[in-house]
C-alpha cells in the first residue's frame, strides 16, 4: 500500500447516473470502483443491488437480488455479467441449510432462485449479498484494508481505526455460513455502516447506489489516511538490505533468468511470464524482512489462489552480480519448490481432495532486480504480478504498524483445493492449440507476417512482431491487439542485419513473455536485374538480409530455446524461386536458396533439443506485399512483358492450379509448422505455389 498515494475521490457523475434503473446504477458503480487498483484487484470484490423487478410469468413487481456472477470483474463488467435470484427464493434457502459442514451443497440451489432465465451463473459469495438487509453493498479488496484484515490485533485496528461504525467478524470461508454471520452482525448492529472480514477484506452497505460507492471510498480513504500517519518514519521491512541495479541491468537479468525458469516450469503446458519491477516490488524485494514475510503467505483468498501458497526467492545477490551462479543452482531451487508444495499437499489434503495441481511456483523474486511471475497465458501472469503487489502492499501496512499473518496452511489448502474451486476450474474450455505459445514474426508488418501472426493469435499464441517500418508495424499492432488483446502482441523495430538488434529483440521477447518457441523468419526484399547490371551493392544487400539476417534470428533463437529445454519450431519464409531459377533475379534467387539450404543445416543441429527447422516456399504473393510495390513490381512486370495489373493474373495462369496464392494461404502453411500437426516433421518444405513443376523438390 503506498500510503503517500492521493486520496480515493468520488467519479459519479449524477447527471449520468440521473434516470438509471436500480440495475444500471449498479453496473456503474461496479466499474467505477473496479477502475481503481487501490480499491479492489483484477475479478476481486463483488457488488450488488436489490431492486424490484416485474415478474415474467405473474406480472407481479418481487424483490430481486442483482449480484457479480461467478468470474466476474467489476472493473470490466456489462449488464449480463450480473446473476438475477428472486430473494424470496434465497431466503427459502435457509430453511433448507443443514449445517456449516454441508454448507457448499448450497450453491447448487442457487441456479432454482434464478430470475427470468438469467443464464450467468451466480457466485459463492451470492449469500453474503443477500442476506445484508440493504439494498446496495459493495464487497471489496482495498490493500489499506486487507492490511487490517491481516494484522495480528485486526479487531484492536479496527475498532480503533473506525469505532462503531464498522465491525469485525473472524476468518471464514467465503460461502453460505460467512452469509448468515453477516446477516447477524447487521441485526445485532444495525448502525454499523460494514464490517471488516479478517484475512479477507471489507463489506460496506446503504440504501441508495451512489452512498454506498461514496461510503466505500471514505472507510477505504480513512484507512489510507490512518496508516499514512501510523508508518511515517518507520523502517518498512525492516529497511533496505540490497540496492537496485540500475533499470537496464534489471532487464537484462530478467531477460536470462525468464527462458531458463519458463523451461522448468513448462512440464505440463507452455507457461508464460511477466515481468514486474515497480517502486513497491523493489522495496519489498531489497529489504530485510522479505525472506520472512514471504515465507508466510498471503492472507486475502483472492491474492491467495493468484499467487499460490507462497513465492520462491531467487537466490540472486545484486551486489555480486552472481546471475551464472543463479542460473546453475536454479533447477534445485526449483525443485525444492516443488518438493515442498508436494508437502504441503501431502500434510492437508482430504480423502476426497482434487489431484495435485502444478506444484512450481508463481511468483518469482528476485533482489535488485524485481519479480517474475508465470501463469498459463500472459493475462494470468500479468493479474498474478498485480495480485502479488496487492499482497507485497498489504504485509508494508501491516507488519509496520502491527504483525503480518498469513492464512494458516490448512485454511489456505481447503481454498486453493476446495471441490467448488475444482469445478470451476474443470469448466475451463479446452486451451487453443497454440496456448502458451511465444512466436517471433520478422516481416511482421508485411502482409504473410501480419497474415502470420494472426493465425498465430486466433490458436491462442502471444507474438511478437518485428519489422524496420515503425509505421506499418504500429498499425499492425493496433490492428491486432485490438482483436486479440493487448497482453498478446508486441512488437520491435529490428534490422534483421544488425546483431546487436536481434539480439536485443530476443531479450525483450524473453522479457515480455518469458522465452520464445516459434520463430517466422519472413523479413525479405526483393530485387531484379540482369547479371550484368546487378551491382556487388545488390548482390550483397540481397544476402545480408536473406541469408545472413535469417542466420542472425536463428542463431538467437537457438540460444533460447536451448535455454528453455523444451524444444521449439523455426519456420524460413523462403521462395519458390530458392528452387526454382528466375531470369533477371540471380542475387534473389540465390539468397534464398542460401536460407533453405539454412534451414536443413539448422534442422540437423536443432533436432536432438526438438527444435524443428522447416521451410515454407510462398510464389507470386501479391496481395499486402511490400516487396510487390515499387521497383520490384516494375521489374517483374518488365520480365514478363506485361503491365503491373495483368502480372496476378500472370502469375494465376501460370499456376498448375490456375489460383491466386494469398498471405493467409502462408499463414496455414506456417502454421502447420507451428503446430502439434507437425510435431513428426523438420527439415521439410512445404510450396505454396498453386503447383510450379519447376520447384517440385527432389
Amino acid at each position: 500500500m503506498n500510503t503517500a498515494s492521493a486520496r480515493l475521490q468520488s467519479k459519479w457523475d449524477e447527471a449520468k447516473a440521473k434516470g438509471m434503473s436500480e440495475a444500471e446504477k449498479l453496473l456503474y458503480r461496479s466499474n467505477l470502483l473496479g477502475s481503481d487498483k487501490r480499491i479492489t484487484n483484477y475479478g476481486g470484490g463483488n457488488t450488488s443491488a436489490k431492486a424490484m423487478e416485474r415478474d415474467p410469468l405473474s406480472g407481479e413487481l418481487v424483490e430481486v437480488l442483482w449480484v457479480k456472477g461467478s468470474g466476474g470483474d467489476v472493473g470490466s463488467i456489462k449488464m449480463d455479467g450480473f446473476a438475477t435470484l428472486y430473494m424470496s427464493k434465497l431466503e427459502a434457502l435457509k430453511g433448507l441449510y443443514r449445517g456449516v459442514e454441508f454448507e457448499d451443497e448450497m450453491v447448487g440451489y442457487l441456479p432454482h432462485c434464478t430470475f427470468n432465465l438469467n443464464p450467468r451463473a451466480a457466485s459463492i459469495d451470492t449469500p453474503l449479498h443477500a442476506y445484508v438487509p440493504r439494498k446496495h453493498v459493495d464487497h471489496m479488496h482495498p490493500d489499506a484494508i486487507i492490511a487490517i484484515a491481516a494484522s495480528k490485533n485486526s479487531k484492536a485496528l479496527t475498532q480503533e481505526i473506525f469505532g462503531d461504525e464498522i465491525g469485525w467478524l473472524p476468518w471464514k470461508k467465503p460461502g453460505y455460513e460467512l452469509g448468515l454471520w453477516l446477516e447477524d452482525f447487521c441485526k445485532k448492529n444495525p448502525h454499523a455502516k460494514g464490517v471488516v472480514l479478517e484475512s479477507h477484506g471489507l463489506f460496506t452497505w446503504a440504501d441508495d447506489a451512489k452512498d454506498c460507492y461514496e461510503l466505500t471510498l471514505e472507510i477505504i480513504n480513512k484507512a489510507m489516511g490512518w496508516f499514512e500517519a501510523q508508518t511515517a518514519g518507520k523502517a518498512i521491512f525492516g529497511g533496505a538490505k540490497h540496492e537496485s541495479l540500475a533499470a537496464d541491468d534489471r532487464r537484462a537479468v530478467a531477460a536470462r533468468l525468464m527462458p531458463a525458469i519458463r523451461g522448468m516450469v513448462s512440464g505440463k503446458q507452455h507457461m508464460l511470464g511477466h515481468f514486474t519491477d515497480n517502486d513497491a516490488v523493489l522495496e519489498f524485494v531489497n529489504s530485510h524482512r522479505m525472506e520472512e514475510l514471504a515465507a508466510l503467505g498471503t492472507s486475502c483468498p483472492d491474492h491467495f489462489l493468484r499467487t499460490k501458497i507462497r513465492p520462491l526467492v531467487v537466490d540472486f545477490d545484486p551486489a555480486k552480480g552472481n546471475l551464472d551462479a543463479v542460473l546453475e543452482g536454479l533447477p534445485q531451487q526449483v525443485a525444492e519448490y516443488r518438493d515442498a508444495y508436494a508437502a504441503y499437499y501431502a500434510r492437508c489434503k482430504h480423502e476426497n481432495s482434487p489431484a495435485l495441481r502444478d506444484p512450481n511456483a508463481v511468483v518469482y523474486l528476485i533482489p535488485g532486480v524485481g519479480m517474475l511471475t508465470f501463469a498459463k497465458d500472459k493475462a494470468t501472469a500479468r493479474i498474478s504480478g498485480e495480485f502479488y503487489v496487492n499482497a507485497i502492499n498489504v504485509m508494508r501496512g501491516a507488519s509496520t504498524v502491527s504483525e503480518y499473518v498469513g492464512l494458516p496452511e490448512q485454511e489456505a489448502f481447503d481454498i486453493e483445493y476446495w471441490l467448488l474451486e475444482e469445478a470451476k476450474l474443470q469448466r475451463m474450455p479446452k486451451p487453443k492449440s497454440l496456448a502458451g505459445r511465444v512466436a517471433l514474426v520478422t516481416g511482421g508488418a508485411g502482409g504473410i507476417g501480419a497474415a502470420t501472426a494472426q493465425r498465430y493469435l486466433t490458436e491462442g499464441a502471444c507474438v511478437m512482431l518485428a519489422d524496420i517500418d515503425t509505421e506499418a508495424l504500429a498499425r499492425s499492432r493496433d490492428q491486432l491487439a485490438g482483436a486479440f488483446g493487448a497482453d498478446m502482441v508486441r512488437t520491435v523495430e529490428m534490422n534483421v542485419t544488425e546483431e546487436e538488434a536481434v539480439a536485443a529483440a530476443y531479450a525483450k521477447i524473453a522479457l515480455e513473455f518469458g522465452g520464445v518457441d516459434i520463430l517466422v523468419s519472413n523479413a525479405g526484399i526483393a530485387s531484379s536485374a540482369p547479371i550484368e547490371d546487378t551491382t556487388l551493392a545488390l548482390w550483397n544487400k540481397n544476402m545480408s538480409i536473406l541469408s545472413t539476417g535469417y542466420f542472425l534470428v536463428s542463431r538467437e533463437a537457438f540460444k533460447v530455446m536451448r535455454a528453455q529445454g523444451i524444444g521449439g519450431s523455426i519456420i524460413f519464409v523462403a521462395s519458390k524461386n530458392g528452387l526454382a531459377a528466375s531470369p533477371n533475379a540471380s542475387a534473389y534467387c540465390t539468397a534464398k536458396a542460401s536460407e533453405i539450404h539454412l534451414a536443413r543445416c539448422l534442422a540437423l543441429e536443432g533436432a536432438e533439443a526438438g527444435i524443428r527447422v522447416n521451410v515454407v516456399n510462398p510464389d507470386a504473393v501479391l496481395r499486402g506485399s511490400k516487396i510487390w510495390s515499387g521497383e520490384w513490381l516494375d521489374q517483374r512486370a518488365s520480365t514478363y512483358g506485361t503491365d503491373k495489373d495483368g502480372l496476378e493474373e500472370m502469375y494465376r495462369q501460370r499456376s498448375m492450379l490456375k489460383r491466386n496464392v494469398l498471405p493467409e494461404d502462408i499463414a496455414e502453411a506456417a502454421y502447420f509448422f507451428a503446430s502439434e500437426h507437425s510435431a513428426k516433421s523438420t527439415g521439410n518444405i512445404i510450396n505454396v505455389d498453386a503447383g510450379n513443376v519447376q520447384a517440385f523438390t527432389r
